[in-house]
């Protein structure tokens, strides 16, 4: 199975006024966290993260096995931003950074 990106996260710090461009452009959010707030856009996720260490939007990529696709990825040369945490039952995230510095993110088990 291929990766597929499903996901945007976008760091904020002022969750509120960010909140409220967001709402304006993408309609309600279905989750209202202070710690998330996430829309559905046709099925791809876009969210709003105060405080995210990781430096930038970061398009995430759902892998079947997140520590075989990190561990390869961090072989090829990738180094890492943000060690893998759990999000949700069943979900796992971390960002890793290409070369250049961009950031790649991973969603996964």
């Amino acid at each position: 199975m291929s990766p597929t990106i499903r996901s945007l996260v976008i760091p904020v710090r002022d969750l509120d006024a960010a909140k409220s461009i967001y709402i304006a452009l993408l309609g309600a959010p279905h989750t209202d966290q202070p710690y998330y707030v996430g829309f559905n856009v046709d099925g791809f996720e876009v969210a709003l993260a105060p405080d995210d260490p990781t430096g930038g939007p970061v398009a995430f990529a759902d892998v079947e096995n997140l520590d075989a696709t990190r561990t390869a990825l961090l072989a090829a040369g990738a180094t890492e931003r943000s060690a893998p945490r759990q999000v949700a039952p069943g979900a796992r995230v971390c960002v890793l950074a290409d070369a250049d510095g961009n950031p790649i993110g991973l969603r996964g088990q």
